[in-house]
């Protein structure tokens, strides 16, 4: 037995429409559902990176056939800086526990000098 589709899901987008926070934009096509850009963007998040997120979606129709082409943009995430610190790569220390964090506190930073000759 399959759910029924709520009325919501069946409302037809014509041009424009906002889906799940993803601005949507229908082209060439006339029968795009609610439901159907929520496939969409459940097919699309499996290849998503972890931490970013949608924020368009183009769908435009193929040639004479019933494909269709999704083009589609994602948030910029931002760089964390990862440093290596005694031993190991981190991009923070607040999770470090007292014993590592003094280590960091007492570690020798080597520095390079020239001789004069």
């Amino acid at each position: 037995m399959t759910n029924p589709i709520p009325e919501e899901d069946r409302k037809v987008i014509y041009k424009e429409a906002v889906v799940d926070g993803v601005h949507v934009t229908v082209h060439q096509l006339s029968d795009v559902t609610v439901n159907e850009v929520k496939n969409y963007l459940e097919l699309l998040a499996k290849n998503v990176p972890e931490g970013s997120c949608l924020t368009s979606l183009n769908i435009a129709k193929t040639g004479n056939d019933d494909h269709v082409s999704l083009d589609y943009t994602l948030k910029n995430l931002p760089m964390e800086r990862i440093r290596r610190i005694t031993g190991y790569l981190v991009g923070t220390v607040d999770r470090w526990n007292n014993a590592k964090q003094a280590e960091l506190r007492d570690r020798v930073k080597h520095s390079i000098r020239e001789f004069s000759r």
